[in-house]
């Protein structure tokens, strides 16, 4: 879905996690995930890369709760699913801009930082709303 120029490809995806993820990301994937409402079981998560939130969102969902981690970068969740292997979590390339879901098929939307890379953002916000 990315042009070569923007894909994160080859070593990129597992550098990236293994390097800027603790000490960019984690702190904010743990709050997130702190965040999510008690009984929340279908979450949708925008711009999941490595899916440094998903672990999380993971450990706060009930048993038989529901991930479907998106990013726009495909490799980014090969990576992410060689990573994190729960049944819970289903990784989806999808454009933010152009969400393939129906409406009220989600309890909650979460992003992380993804949301400034999106060329149309008020368009995204109203596709995760």
């Amino acid at each position: 879905m990315t042009s070569p120029a923007t894909a994160f490809i080859g070593s990129i995806p597992e550098l990236y996690d293994r390097h800027l993820g603790p000490v960019l990301f984690e702190p904010y994937a743990i709050e997130i995930a702190r965040r999510l409402a008690p009984g929340t079981a279908r979450v949708l998560e925008i711009a999941a890369g490595t899916g440094r939130v998903s672990r999380h969102l993971l450990s706060a969902l009930p048993p038989t709760g529901r991930l479907l981690a998106t990013d726009l970068n495909e490799p980014m969740l090969s990576r992410a699913a060689q990573v994190i292997t729960d049944p819970r979590v289903t990784w989806s390339a999808a454009d933010a801009q152009a969400l393939p879901f129906g409406d009220g098929e989600f309890d909650a939307v979460v992003c992380q930082f993804g949301l400034m890379f999106v060329p149309d953002k008020p368009r995204a916000v109203r596709e995760m709303r």
